[in-house]
């Protein structure tokens, strides 16, 4: 097991619904000599690829990505879930739908934040069904820059999301992948990795997996 694997088992807390509770050390009390061993995996696992800026989603996904900022220094966009005050000039939207919550919400960007020049790391906390992943990835490529790679805390590989990803051609860089889970007896499985060849097992995603998105002026 690696470092994240073991804090799961440790504290992590297995609901009904396939609901893996860890909101003591990462998603709302935050352990932060973790998420700095995360900012470093990162850093580790995109070694050599032009990482100028980090995008992230509000709100879990916000302190992994600032932690691990320090580790390349660079600056931290996050797409915001609603309209406010405070946004104004052309913005990217993108229509995400929430595995959490159940619910589809739009994600907004401001254009000034992300330009052609710019080559983005994507940074999260969960990776189920991959929607919220895809919006991001079209958030970015609508502003004509580069996708370098996508890190995720906990992939549910039991789940779509990181096929579809992954046959989209990205590195996608989950720090755990969880492939079962037993609410009853609290029990966790993790996929082991090392086993895992980049590029091989690609299927392509069924009929309904491709989840809505959309750009807006």
């Amino acid at each position: 097991m690696n470092f994240l694997e073991e804090r799961i088992v440790k504290d992590g807390v297995v609901k009904e619904g396939n609901v893996l509770k860890v909101d003591s050390f990462l998603n709302h009390q935050m352990d932060i000599k973790l998420l700095d061993q995360m900012g470093a995996e990162f850093r580790r696992r995109f070694a050599g690829r032009p990482i100028n800026k980090i995008l992230t989603i509000e709100a879990s996904g916000i302190g992994i990505a600032c932690v691990a900022a320090q580790h390349f220094d660079v600056p931290v966009v996050f797409a915001k879930k609603s309209q406010s005050i405070n946004l104004d000039g052309e913005m990217y939207v993108a229509e995400v739908e929430s595995f959490t919550h159940k619910c589809v919400n739009h994600v907004i960007v401001a254009k000034k934040f992300l330009n052609p020049d710019d080559h983005v790391l994507i940074i999260d906390d969960f990776l189920a069904n991959g929607c919220a992943l895809q919006g991001l990835i079209q958030i970015v490529q609508s502003a004509g820059a580069t996708v370098e790679g996508i890190g995720i805390a906990i992939e549910k590989g039991f789940q779509s999301g990181g096929r579809i990803i992954r046959n989209l051609g990205f590195q996608l860089e989950s720090l755990a992948i969880v492939d079962g889970m037993n609410a009853e007896t609290g029990e966790i499985k993790f996929r082991d990795q090392s086993k895992m060849a980049a590029g091989s097992g690609c299927i392509e995603p069924k009929d309904g997996e491709i989840c809505r998105s959309s750009t807006l002026d």
